[in-house]
Order: C-alpha cells, then sequence, then structure tokens
C-alpha cells in the first residue's frame, strides 16, 4: 500500500508539472506567433473563424520530458535501488521513446512553420517506430485475435511498425474540429495511465499522467480561448504527430502487459490497449476507403471524417465534439468489458458492425437534410 501511494504522489507531481509548463508556454508561444504572424492558413476544409495559430503541440514534448526527467532525477537521488529495480527494462524503452518524440516534434514543428510533404513526414514515422520497436517494445502476442497468439519477431516488428505509422496518422488525422485530437487523447492516456498503475506499471503510468497534464491547458485555450482576443490556439502536426506517438507506446505496453488480479483480471490485453483508439483508428480506416472509391489520393486531406459528416447535419463543433468524446468512452467501456465474456474476434465484428451501421445512419440523414436544404452537403 505504501508503494502505490508513494507513485501516486510522483504522478500527482508529474501531472502538476506538466500542466504547470503547459499552461505557462503557451500563452508564450501565442505571442511569438503573433509577432511573427504564424497562423493557421484558413482553406474551404477549415472551419474556424479568425487568425489562430496552430503551433499549441510546440508545448507538450518539452512538457512531457521536462516533468518526467525531474521526478525519475528525484527518485534516483531519493531512492536508488527502489528505482534502479523498475528501471532495469524500463529504461531504454523510456530514452528511445523521447528520442522518437523529439524526432516527430522536429519534423512536426517544420510542418506547422513551412509545410512538409507527407513522404517526410513517413520517413520520420517510420524511424520513430524502428527506435520503439528496437527497445523491445512490439506487439508479441495477439491473444487470439483472428486466431493468432504469439508472433514470430519478424512479423511482430512488421506488425508493429504498421500499427505506430497507423495511429501516429490516425491522431493527426482526425485534428479537424477545437478539441477533437487532444480530447480522444486526453480520454486514451488516462485510461492507460489509471490501467497501467492498476497493472504496477508505475513508470509507465507516470508518462500516461504526463501527456494528459499536457493536454488539459492545451483543451482550455483550444477550446474557450477567443481568436479576436488572440488567446486561441491549435496544436498542429507538431502535437498531434507526437501524441499520437506517445499514445500509440502506451497502448503497446499495455498489450504486453497482462492483467492477473484486481478488476481487469481476464480482460484482453489488446483490446485494452486498442479500445481507447478504435475512434480514430476506424474514422482513418473508413475515410481511406471513401477516398479510394472516389478515386481520390487517400492522402489528400478532404471534408470525409467523421466530424465533417456530423457537422454536415447542421450540429455545431461543439455537439459533434461532445458526441464523437462520448462514443470513443463507450467504445472503450463496453469492449473493456465485453472481451472478459466474448470471444475477441466477435467482439471486433461487433466493433466494426457497429460503425458501418452509425456512418450509414449518418449518411441517410445527411441526405435527408440535402433533400431539404436542396444543398450538397457530402459526397
Amino acid at each position: 500500500m505504501f508503494f502505490m501511494e508513494h507513485w501516486l504522489i510522483n504522478i500527482l507531481l508529474t501531472f502538476g508539472i506538466a500542466f504547470a509548463l503547459t499552461g505557462l508556454l503557451i500563452p508564450q508561444i501565442l505571442l511569438i506567433a503573433f509577432r511573427k504572424k504564424l497562423f493557421d492558413v484558413q482553406d474551404e476544409r477549415k472551419i474556424h473563424e479568425g487568425i489562430v495559430p496552430r503551433l499549441g503541440g510546440i508545448a507538450f514534448v518539452p512538457a512531457i520530458i521536462t516533468s518526467i526527467s525531474f521526478i525519475l532525477g528525484l527518485e534516483v537521488t531519493l531512492f536508488p535501488d527502489q528505482v534502479s529495480l523498475m528501471l532495469e527494462d524500463r529504461f531504454v524503452p523510456i530514452m528511445f521513446l523521447f528520442c522518437s518524440l523529439l524526432l516527430l516534434f522536429l519534423v512536426g514543428m517544420a510542418d506547422d512553420l513551412i509545410g512538409v510533404r507527407y513522404s517526410v513526414k513517413f520517413i520520420f514515422q517510420i524511424l520513430a517506430a524502428m527506435l520503439t520497436i528496437s527497445s523491445g517494445v512490439f506487439i508479441s502476442d495477439l491473444y487470439g485475435i483472428a486466431g493468432l497468439e504469439t508472433l514470430p519477431n519478424w512479423f511482430a516488428w512488421l506488425f508493429t511498425g504498421f500499427c505506430i505509422v497507423y495511429c501516429v496518422n490516425a491522431i493527426n488525422l482526425i485534428d479537424g474540429i477545437d478539441g477533437l485530437a487532444a480530447g480522444l487523447a486526453a480520454i486514451a492516456m488516462t485510461i492507460y495511465g489509471i490501467v497501467l498503475l492498476l497493472s504496477g506499471e508505475y513508470l509507465y503510468s507516470i508518462l500516461a499522467w504526463a501527456g494528459v497534464g499536457s493536454l488539459l491547458p492545451f483543451l482550455y485555450f483550444n477550446i474557450f480561448g477567443n481568436a479576436e482576443k488572440c488567446r486561441k490556439i491549435f496544436m498542429g502536426d507538431t502535437g498531434s504527430l507526437t501524441i499520437g506517438m506517445l499514445i500509440i507506446f502506451l497502448g503497446i505496453v499495455i498489450c504486453q502487459t497482462v492483467p492477473s488480479e484486481g478488476i481487469l483480471c481476464g480482460t484482453n490485453p489488446v483490446i485494452i490497449g486498442v479500445a481507447p483508439l478504435i475512434v480514430p483508428v476506424f474514422d482513418v480506416a473508413r475515410v481511406f476507403l471513401h477516398r479510394i472509391k472516389h478515386r481520390r489520393n487517400p492522402f489528400l486531406p478532404d471534408r470525409s471524417h467523421i466530424h465533417h459528416k456530423l457537422l454536415d447535419l447542421g450540429l455545431s463543433s461543439t455537439c459533434a465534439l461532445s458526441i464523437i468524446l462520448l462514443v470513443s468512452l463507450i467504445y472503450t467501456a463496453a469492449n473493456i468489458w465485453l472481451s472478459k465474456i466474448m470471444n475477441v474476434n466477435i467482439l471486433i465484428l461487433c466493433d466494426i458492425a457497429v460503425w458501418i451501421i452509425g456512418h450509414i445512419c449518418l449518411t441517410k440523414a445527411i441526405r435527408h437534410r440535402e433533400t431539404h436544404t436542396g444543398m450538397k452537403l457530402y459526397e
């Protein structure tokens, strides 16, 4: 019990430091952005009004790395024996994660400032994936998904690399309305932080809570900030790429952690790792298939994401955000609970069926609205 309480204090400190640093950095980033005229370029896909910088994500990585480094440094100084045992198998993955975050931080910042081709971003994402896999963090067992259990190393490495690149892009591509990518990320990392804490993975839990701490001040400026008063900001690629990398890293760690006791005992680890990511992962898959069906480049942006469909129904961005976050929470809770009592493959098929039926209903509602308005809302 004392050990748990000790790390709960560390988690609170890490969360607080990340929260404070992000809260201090974002106003300074806003000041620099307006002085140097670094704003988000408006186009037909953008729904925001006014001049808004897209550099909020610059605050995330410094806040996360500083808060974690400070707490770990303090722990090593005060309790060297205790921490050395915990760091034995986790030091390399955490250090390589920091390297991955910094790589994506650099390419994301370059894209936000001057623009970078998506092929260049893919190269950096692949490098980040290779660093993660080489640190020993990869999906080695699917626990019955598609009838697969323990995976051969070569397949596990390739599969994990694909999952990392895919999920990083999923978070990046769903960042279309205020608070959406950050809100989904905050939900995912909160769930991961709780699961890792309950599983005794205290160091990885701290990573998750540092991420949550860095996102909350941003969400305030992103959702409630006033563009006319120069107080509104977007996360940009710097934020979505780095937060996406942190989320998938934690998700893979959970896939490697089998709950042996407590409320999570008997739950499929892969389902726990994937469930909080269902909305962005399913959305990107559907969008890519939609673009290919209409003979468009699947990597070029359009207005076919789930939030665009909700906006086409006439909903406000706040309402659309609330619905999507609620759907993510329901999907996550249902999957974690049902994975204890249902065959994992049937559960995944049910997830896909619910998603498809939901989109069919959305499309029909949009067509009905088009009939009444006489306007083409969705292709």
